[in-house]
């Protein structure tokens, strides 16, 4: 079934998705959006949500460029069993990160991220098998 999904309408929906996540984050950041409709919300105060956004900022960038890389993108500077793998461990994080999202007490972020983290381990998953 995944195998359906072409592979680089998965790579291209993820470029969407994790630039879109991109903005999402600077507009947190820039408290254009509450820091209470992320990380479950259990951010106490803007220190750990700057430290926490922060994270998540880079780690968005460093996934964006897998993915890139994958899709021809960016030229391949890692092996191929490199890109592989660490799509892998993508698939692993964007479960967890589904479960997290489910497990929300933020009901906004459960409805709308769970979802996308779902879409997601499922888009990395098809890149991971090509």
């Amino acid at each position: 079934m995944i195998k359906k999904i072409p592979f680089h309408l998965a790579v291209n929906i993820m470029l969407i998705l994790l630039s879109a996540m991109l903005v999402y984050h600077l507009l947190i950041i820039a408290q254009v959006v509450p820091f209470d409709a992320i990380w479950g919300g259990r951010l106490t105060n803007e220190e750990e949500m700057y430290r926490f956004e922060m994270v998540s900022i880079i780690l968005n960038i460093v996934i964006l460029m897998v993915i890139a890389i994958k899709g021809g993108y960016i030229r391949r500077i890692k092996p191929n069993r490199t890109i592989r793998v660490l799509l892998w461990l993508l698939v692993v994080l964007y479960i967890f990160n589904t479960i997290g999202n489910i497990l929300s007490t933020n009901i906004l972020e459960a409805a709308i991220f769970t979802p996308i983290t779902l879409i997601s381990a499922l888009l990395c998953w098809r890149m991971a098998i090509e």
